[in-house]
């Protein structure tokens, strides 16, 4: 029988085109257009006329954040840098390991299972190997699936659980050092939160959109980026494909189960992040100073803000070094209480039966946080009230929801009062508690939290660190892989190749 005129032969797979069809007809819609292996040259234009006729001006604010941004991999850390980076590393990885238990760590797995893509990056706590994406995106839902993860009060943000999965997808891609790998890290650091904190700290409350899912989105594109080993106008063109993805609502406060908001805080911006990286590596181009012109970022998102701010002191301060690790795993509005009930109780020990009432203040838009939330770790009277009882706030306490319903406790919970205070609202960034306490012989205990445990104030040493992440790996590994990985972590930069780490973050 005659094919009909233009009637493309059947493949042996059934789809009706051949691989070579479907290249030739990519190539006549989009002539001299190559579609790059990984590694492989990039940069070709989409139509027969030169890249350099379509080059747009780029103002210096770009130009001087793209050099920066391209530079990061080849520059050493300061010593300092690289302890504090490596302890974000072991941090996070110790959220993602004792993540995978939880409702958005389990969410993440069956994702990875189901849609797992090519074998290169590995989905920490398991056995699954995936596709950077599919990785980067499980991978910041383990990291978030708990309030253990670090955060960043300037930025109102949690760049770890991004930041991290993006560099470990992208660094396991292409094969990276431990020593590229945090270099990766600090650089996504300093980028994503410098976002976040030139729109200002009112930016949520004013528009409902998540700084949550703008800062953190930019470090995991700057991140994955570095990791790639982009150069300085790649960058730029990842700085516009990362501008187009951002989203996110603050609507992530309703959310009672914490898998949505895993997605706003962790999953999406990874995912994203290492999506632009891996786009503009393979060759796509776009607009190259998204930061000035016609429809730019700050006109969309915060048209006061400076967008010098960007490239402020890049390479002096950095921004790691200005982010909480956390000593609780609870919610970040919570940290400071249980600091100061745990001050006031060394300073005049006391039991629960002990304590009439219990009185704690809280910035306006933090107290509003933690207020009778239904999830343990993000309830502020419910942690007061484990924390009258246990003395301490484990994991397993901050995650029991039976233990809610508990007679003994929701005694305690009841003397238990959040007063809103607008004076503390007007010093955020800096989360400041004031607890009260009277005990039933009158006494009065008083203790204001300024710089809780894990700040940079008030700083966690590595044996605090070691003991806390041992404390989240090993019920799940056991002790002697998590010894291994706490070993490892904190010598990262003698790691050669990054996938080195994998069988120790593997799992069955």
């Amino acid at each position: 029988m005659r094919k009909k005129t233009g009637e493309i032969p059947m493949a042996a797979n059934g789809t009706g085109f051949s691989r070579r069809s479907l290249f030739e007809l990519a190539g006549s819609a989009a002539a001299g257009f190559m579609f790059p292996r990984f590694g492989a040259a990039t940069s070709v234009p989409l139509s027969g006329e030169p890249a350099e006729a379509k080059a747009e001006a780029v103002g210096p604010i770009m130009k001087a954040l793209s050099a920066y941004m391209s530079g990061a991999s080849g520059k050493a850390l300061p010593d300092e840098v690289m302890e504090k980076t490596k302890r974000h590393v072991l941090d996070t990885l110790a959220a993602m390991i004792s993540g995978s238990a939880l409702p958005p760590g389990r969410a993440a797995l069956v994702f990875a299972i189901e849609y797992g893509g090519k074998e290169v990056a590995t989905v920490v706590s398991s056995r699954l190997v995936c596709g950077p994406i599919e990785a980067a995106l499980s991978n910041a839902m383990l990291a978030h699936a708990d309030e253990t993860d670090d955060s960043h009060p300037g930025s109102q943000s949690h760049p770890g659980c991004a930041v991290i999965p993006a560099a470990l997808a992208a660094g396991e891609l292409f094969g990276i050092s431990g020593d590229h790998f945090l270099r990766a890290i600090a650089l996504g650091y300093d980028v994503g939160t410098r976002f976040t904190i030139i729109v200002g700290e009112r930016y949520e409350s004013e528009t409902h959109r998540s700084t949550h899912s703008i800062s953190p989105l930019f470090g995991a594109a700057a991140a994955a980026g570095c990791a790639a080993g982009l150069d300085a106008r790649q960058m730029r063109l990842l700085v516009g494909y990362t501008a187009q993805q951002c989203s996110g609502l603050t609507s992530w406060r309703r959310d009672s189960e914490h898998i949505q908001k895993a997605f706003v805080f962790g999953g999406m911006n990874a995912r994203s992040g290492v999506t632009s990286a891996l786009l503009v590596r393979g060759g796509w181009t776009g607009v190259e100073d998204i930061l000035t012109g016609t429809d730019n970022f700050f006109q969309a998102f915060e048209p006061a803000a400076d967008p010098a701010g960007l490239i402020e002191k890049l390479g002096e301060r950095f921004e790691i070094m200005k982010t909480n690790i956390k000593k609780w795993s609870v919610g970040s509005p919570i940290q400071a209480a249980l600091d100061g009930i745990e001050v006031l109780r060394v300073e005049h020990p006391f039991t629960a039966e002990q304590v009439q009432e219990v009185k704690i203040r809280l910035a306006t838009d933090e107290a509003n946080i933690v207020n009778n939330r239904e999830i343990p770790g993000i309830c502020l009277q419910h942690m007061v009230a484990v924390m009258l009882l246990d003395k301490t706030i484990t994991f397993r306490s901050a995650h029991d929801v039976a233990r809610m319903k508990d007679p003994e406790v929701l005694r305690q919970r009841g003397k238990v009062e959040l007063i809103k205070d607008e004076g503390l609202q007007n010093l955020m960034p800096l989360r400041v508690a004031i607890v009260d306490i009277k005990l039933a012989d009158g006494t009065q205990l008083t203790k204001r939290v300024d710089n809780v445990r894990g700040t940079p104030e008030n700083p966690m040493t590595r044996e605090e660190l070691v003991t806390k992440a041992t404390d989240l790996i090993a019920p799940v590994f056991g002790a002697a892989q998590a010894g291994k990985l706490v070993e490892r972590v904190m010598n990262l930069e003698k790691v050669k190749n990054i996938r080195e780490l994998r069988p120790l973050l593997q799992h069955a």
